[in-house]
C-alpha cells in the first residue's frame, strides 16, 4: 500500500484516544507507521521527537533495535498518559514536547525522554494522577 500523502493524513479524523495496545504488532513491537499515523507525524518528525536519528525508521534492523523500540514506546507510554487531562492525543503530544516540567528545572518531557529519564516522566505524571502537585 502506497504511503499516504500528507493531505490524506491531514483530512483523516485523529483519534479520541490514543491506545499503546492497537500501535503493537503480534511480537509486542510498535507498528511505526501506524504510530505516526496516529500522531500525525512523518516518520522522520516522529524519530525526532522520541530523540532517535531521523533515517532509524528506513531500515527493518534500526526500526525493530531495542533502542529505537524502548525509546519510541516510553514516547508513547507517556503521551496516552496524559492525553485524558490534556484534551486527546494531538494536545498530549504538544504537552510533551513543550510544556516546562518545573519538578525538572523546566525541561519538557521529550528533553527528558531524549535523555533516559522515561521512568521519571511517568512517575511524575502519576503522582499527579494522583492528586499530586506539580
Amino acid at each position: 500500500m502506497p504511503p499516504a500523502s500528507a493531505a490524506a493524513r491531514l483530512a483523516r479524523p485523529r483519534p479520541a484516544r490514543l491506545s499503546l495496545a492497537t500501535l503493537l504488532d503480534d511480537r509486542g513491537a510498535v507498528r511505526v507507521d501506524d504510530a505516526a499515523e496516529a500522531l500525525h507525524l512523518s516518520k522522520a518528525q516522529l524519530a525526532d521527537t522520541a530523540g532517535l536519528a531521523r533515517e532509524v525508521f528506513q531500515k527493518a534492523s534500526r526500526r525493530d533495535s531495542p533502542k529505537a523500540q524502548s525509546r519510541i514506546r516510553e514516547m508513547l507510554e507517556i503521551i496516552a498518559l496524559v492525553q485524558g487531562w490534556a484534551g486527546g492525543p494531538a494536545q498530549a503530544l504538544a504537552w510533551y514536547r513543550a510544556e516546562p516540567i518545573p519538578a525538572f528545572g523546566g525541561r519538557t518531557a521529550e528533553a527528558l525522554v531524549k535523555s533516559g529519564q522515561a521512568s521519571a516522566v511517568r512517575d511524575y505524571v502519576d503522582h499527579l494522577a494522583t492528586g499530586g502537585y506539580a
